[in-house]
């Protein structure tokens, strides 16, 4: 059942369309070719005048099903009979939700709201009929731009009309792309569907039977791809029902399943179930949808009760309106003369006739019946019609109606509601749409209600029926299902079979290549799992009881079917990680480039000759290797990089570590001499001293890299020891010795330059290059100290990026530590590049 809802122009008043139609004839179906005359279903409806008026269409009345279905061929219609009182107790809580309303000062203040409801009859043209007509104010004339020829359309899209529905639980609804003005207070059959499946799987049910609906109530896509197996899915017509019930007994009772899902309605089960009893299959464990679950109809017949003991439902979830069970038996035809569906109630409950108080009344016709005599009252009285304690549908009706009015609310409270309330009809039906995706209210449970784009978010109850002493069925709650998580009492389950264990229908079919056999406890050999195997196991056969593990150089496939090459690992230029690296080192072997050229082109200048320019040349030099030599790293290792990598490393970086070193003793050398009695110390410290000193340092890590790769060099090898679809190749390292010595004599002139600086960092002047190269080392020393448990600890190519980015994270460190002031102030402060300013105090 659905519910349409918008504030349409530019009628005086306003109206906000509340429209309810038949589960089995949602309106989205509905596509017209051309304009026709189908007939009126009759003009009996329920009005109350309001400030805006709140249209209802509900399904009051149905006609036999021996009338034909194709509507457009029938010159008349019968006349709508059978008033549905299910249909009824809707309706009027429609009508409490509005009064209730109005009596709210919080909500809506100053606004009164009002109602006009429609029968529909349960059929599809008269649903549309009178859906128009609420729309568009004349349920007899074609509206043009509808319904113009050769234009298939949804009926209710194009006029951007919100719907409401609280008995429309087609999956195909949550579509926003197709129907973007669409709403709901009842979850979608998707969550009842798994739902349904989270209950077989946890009562072990895998082999079951399932009879659907012919239509879009009876999707079965979720139960299937739950872990359910379908022995047989039987769909039934409405309209060819007797037919369908036969063939589906039959199949029921030839089947080896214990376990039925029926996925229908309720008088399509009904119908089944009466097939059943002739057959005398009482043995059968069903599993019901929302849809019948909770039907007085089938609970108090007899002849289902022996057929239907013991089923397991999912229900819409039960919940208490204050108040409405008062109302309902306050109602009266006297009190509300207008009101023809409570006189057509009233007759046919009480046995008598109303025509002398409502003459022109076509429902009170009945003149063999006896005339009322004003005393027959609901109060008291026992009947469905009052009953409150278990209210579903009628509840999402109420739900609905508090979420228009809520959602009008907003949209009042956007702007001053008086001024807005003059020009009503200048609302906009996406405005109230937009509203409605906001409404977020608490129910009488203290539950936070609001939707999931177009849907209600999912929650059932779990229900079984129970025989009682009288030989009926009664409802007993078992469990819930709130989103994913299902919660049931085992224990207060009256199972089909009358004894306290679970009935048992279990079956699998072979397990496909690619998994195994996985036995069951405490169950049948023929009930088994289908486990996948694991990474680098396969199975090619069907049915296999284990699978085989890939020899160590290959590795299973997706499917788990073959044993497949183990692809190789290793860091490329290919790849985002390789890409950025690489982009890091030649950026910084070109930043390094235009510092040098820079320094050569103010060469001539203080800043530049102070502490030998020789040795920053040399030292950019060095800088722009050690980025460079990153590179090397990058690629399939092979036997020439992986020597040439290591050694490349070392000697870039003894040689950088060397100049700031030797730059580092100058600049204590210089103010040492400037001492009395120590005029000749910077003759031991003279260019050709400081380039022999560096020209030393640099050969001992020659000596070192020369003796490490002759006797034992790194290797290119693959890492078989991790299990994985990839096999990385990597340089091993032969001789952890020779790389440990590599990297320590470069630690011990590190750290020797580092004490030197600190020594050296108050030494007076402008420009003490000493704090420079002190803050350079421990930056250097700090990504050196964080590289070691770094590299131990990553796998694969991971390792060669850790010793790439100390690389380059120490080289960036001292080239801007370094060099970033002296550029700013050749380039940007060229006042203080002068030796006045370099040796003020």
């Amino acid at each position: 059942m659905s519910l349409l809802l918008c504030l349409l122009t530019p009628s005086a008043l306003s109206r906000l369309l509340f429209c309810v139609v038949g589960r089995e004839m949602g309106l989205e179906g509905l596509q017209l070719t051309g304009c026709s005359r189908w007939g009126a279903p009759g003009n009996r409806s329920l009005f109350q005048d309001g400030d805006v008026i709140i249209g209802g269409l509900f399904s009051l009345h149905y006609i036999p099903s021996a009338v034909e279905q194709d509507f457009t061929k029938l010159p008349h219609y019968k006349p709508c009979t059978g008033l549905d009182l299910q249909s009824l107790k809707y309706m009027y809580a429609m009508a409490f939700a509005v009064e209730e309303i109005n009596r709210n000062s919080s909500l809506l203040p100053g606004l009164k709201l009002g109602y006009r409801i429609l029968d529909n009859c349960g059929r599809y043209p008269w649903a549309l009929q009178s859906a128009l007509s609420l729309v568009g104010g004349d349920a007899h004339i074609c509206s043009w731009h509808l319904l113009c020829p050769g234009k298939q359309q949804q009926i209710l899209r194009p006029l951007s009309v919100p719907l409401i529905s609280f008995l429309a639980s087609c999956p195909c609804l949550s579509d926003g792309s197709k129907f973007p003005n669409f709403f709901r207070t009842i979850p979608s059959d998707v969550y009842q569907a798994r739902a349904m499946a989270q209950l077989a799987i946890r009562l072990h049910w895998t082999w079951v039977g399932a009879v659907h609906a012919n239509n879009d109530y009876g999707q079965l896509e979720e139960i299937q791809g739950k872990g359910v197996c379908l022995e047989f899915i039987e769909p039934v017509h409405r309209q060819t029902i007797v037919r369908d019930a036969k063939r589906a007994a039959l199949t029921i009772q030839a089947a080896t399943a214990r376990v039925i899902l029926v996925f229908a309605w309720y008088t399509d089960i009904k119908k089944v179930f009466l097939e059943l009893a002739k057959r005398n299959v009482t043995d059968r464990q069903f599993l019901a949808s929302e849809a019948w679950s909770t039907s007085d109809d089938l609970l108090q017949d007899l002849t289902v009760s022996k057929v239907a003991s013991g089923v397991l439902g999912v229900a819409i979830r039960s919940s208490a309106i204050p108040g409405f069970e008062n109302y309902l038996r306050r109602l009266h035809p006297i009190y509300h003369p207008d009101d023809e569906f409570l006189r057509e109630f009233w007759e046919k409950e009480f046995a008598c006739s109303l025509v002398d108080k409502f003459p022109h009344s076509p429902s009170s016709s009945s003149a063999s019946l006896p005339l009322c005599s004003g005393m027959e009252s609901l109060e008291g009285m026992q009947h469905p019609f009052v009953d409150t304690s278990q209210l579903r549908v009628a509840y999402n009706v109420y739900l609905a109606v508090y979420a228009a009015a809520h959602a009008l609310h907003s949209l009042l409270s956007c702007c001053n509601s008086r001024v807005f309330l003059n020009s009503l009809f200048n609302i906009l039906c996406f405005q109230l749409m937009q509203h409605l995706n906001k409404v977020n209210i608490t129910t009488p449970h203290g539950e936070m209600f609001y939707f999931q784009g177009a849907d209600f978010p999912p929650s059932y109850d779990l229900v079984n029926w129970q025989k009682t002493p009288e030989g009926t069925l009664r409802l007993v709650l078992i469990g819930r299902v709130n989103g994913f998580d299902l919660y049931l009492n085992e224990s207060a389950i009256q199972w089909s079979t009358g004894s306290n264990q679970v009935p048992v229908s279990v079956c699998s079919e072979r397990c496909p290549p690619g998994t195994r056999v996985a036995n069951r406890k405490r169950e049948p050999v023929c009930c088994f799992d289908c486990i996948p195997c694991a990474d680098g196991e396969i199975s090619d056969k069907t049915g296999s009881l284990h699978c085989e593990r890939c020899p160590v150089e290959f590795w299973s496939n997706v499917d788990r079917t073959a044993c497949i090459p183990r692809q190789l690992d290793y860091l490329s230029f290919n790849e985002t990680l390789g890409i950025t690296l690489t982009t890091a080192a030649v950026s910084g072997a070109i930043v390094t480039t235009a510092v040098f050229v820079v320094f050569l082109y103010y060469r001539q200048t203080p800043l530049v000759r102070a502490n030998n320019s020789e040795l920053s040349f040399l030292l950019l030099l060095s800088l722009k290797l050690c980025f460079l030599c990153s590179l090397v790293f990058i690629g399939r290792p092979s036997v020439w990089s992986c020597r040439f990598q290591q050694a490349a490393f070392g000697i870039s970086f003894v040689l950088c570590v060397s100049c700031l070193l030797v730059k580092t003793i100058v600049v204590l050398a210089v103010f040492r001499s400037a001492r009395p009695g120590a005029e000749g110390l910077m003759k031991w410290f003279g260019p050709g001293q400081q380039r022999g000193s560096i020209c030393f340092f640099t050969c001992v890590q020659v000596v070192i890299c020369a003796i490490w790769l002759s006797l034992s060099p790194p290797m290119p090898q693959r890492d078989l020891g991790f299990r994985g679809s990839k096999v990385t190749v990597e340089c091993a390292m032969e001789s952890v010795v020779g790389f440990s010595l590599v990297l320590g004599y470069i630690g011990l002139l590190a750290c020797t330059c580092l004490l030197l600086a600190f020594l050296a960092r108050k030494l007076p002047d402008n420009f003490n290059e000493a704090k420079l190269i002190t803050f350079s080392m421990l930056i250097f020393c700090a990504v050196w100290v964080t590289f070691v448990p770094a590299y131990v600890s990553s796998p694969g190519k991971y390792v060669v990026a850790v010793e790439i980015f100390a690389i380059l994270a120490s080289s960036y460190g001292l080239l801007l530590c370094i060099f970033a002031p002296k550029c700013f102030i050749i380039l940007l402060r060229p006042e203080k590049n002068t030796k006045k300013h370099l040796m003020a105090r």
